[in-house]
């Protein structure tokens, strides 16, 4: 089959399509022949040599597939040959074949081309396990999400909607604002040019953010904790400008509120599959009703992946960026 691997760091031009033997399941495993991956920042990481695979994980970049069912492992019995599906991966999606444990595997949903399912298990993951299980955003809550014309941006806004909560969102140009007010933002902030502290307080009534999802890291933080609710909750899920960064506990305590910092691909297989089951349970449904669709900036064939990598490193993209096989 062939493969894309990053054999060295650094950048787009590292990036190799090899040949690497077809895949055999394991027990409790399902090989899916890929259809569609997803790319994703922590794939620039991985290729940049900041983000290595964790202990066990295949050193094939890629997160996220969709594709139909080639073998079952022993054990299995929840999917057959043959099946349309799409899974969260610990690595290894981007590839003609993936092998991945039966519990991150979800049914492709109906209503979407097999292809544009690769877009979903990362930012549908993503958001339910930090938004819901982490933060505990209720209806009619507000919810500030920095990079809302990202893959987990677009996705966070309409799951969101479609738990009543209200959604404000940071982006950086009035393309990727006017995006997000047609995915359903309440309020979308320009970074470049408004102060989102300021903007969300005027447009709440002085009440600021219940939730803030932060892809920023240390450079938001003081203003994160400033924009925050009485019991406010940040959840940080990226470090793209910054890993260090000074916390005022004081205002923190005067809020009483919480930082969180969480990951998806290094927790274990039995924490994935619960939130896989959970996104299976609960963010399906909003896709079968029609009120949430992964938003698809680009696809590539997976020989242009190195065009792919440059597209999100150029953070011109809205929403997901897929490699097609």
């Amino acid at each position: 089959m062939r493969a894309v691997i990053a054999p060295e760091p650094g950048g787009p031009e590292v990036l190799q399509v090899v040949e690497r033997p077809d895949l055999e399941p394991a027990a409790g495993e399902v090989v899916v022949d890929v259809a569609a991956a997803g790319v994703n920042r922590a794939d620039v990481m991985q290729r940049q040599g900041h983000y290595p695979p964790p202990a066990g994980a295949s050193d094939v970049l890629g997160l996220e597939v969709s594709g139909r069912v080639g073998a079952l492992g022993t054990g299995v019995t929840s999917f057959s040959v043959g099946d349309p599906v799409c899974a969260l991966l610990a690595g290894g999606g981007y590839a003609e074949q993936v092998a991945v444990p039966a519990g991150q595997v979800l049914p492709a949903p109906s209503e979407l081309d097999l292809v544009d399912a690769a877009g979903l298990p990362e930012a549908a993951c993503t958001v339910w396990s930090n938004l819901v299980q982490v933060a505990r955003l209720a209806e009619g809550e507000w919810l500030l999400a920095h990079g809302g014309s990202s893959g987990i941006g677009t996705m966070a806004i309409q799951i969101v909607k479609a738990l009543g909560a209200h959604v404000a969102v940071t982006a950086g140009s009035a393309a990727k604002l006017e995006r997000c007010r047609e995915l359903g933002a309440d309020v979308t902030i320009d970074y470049r040019e408004q102060d989102f502290v300021h903007e969300l307080r005027e447009h709440t009534d002085g009440h600021g953010a219940d939730v803030v999802l932060d892809i920023v890291g240390a450079a938001y933080l003081p203003r994160n904790v400033d924009v925050l609710a009485p019991d406010g909750r940040i959840v940080v899920i990226g470090m793209q400008k910054g890993r260090r960064g000074e916390l005022d506990l004081g205002a923190l305590l005067a809020k009483r509120g919480t930082v969180a910092a969480t990951g998806l691909r290094s927790r274990p297989p039995a924490q994935k599959a619960a939130i896989v089951g959970a996104v299976r349970d609960r963010v399906w449904p909003m896709l079968a009703e029609g009120r949430v669709r992964p938003v698809i900036d680009h696809r590539y064939p997976l020989t242009e992946v190195a065009e792919a990598h440059r597209r999100l490193e150029s953070s011109e993209h809205i929403g997901k960026i897929l490699l097609t096989l």
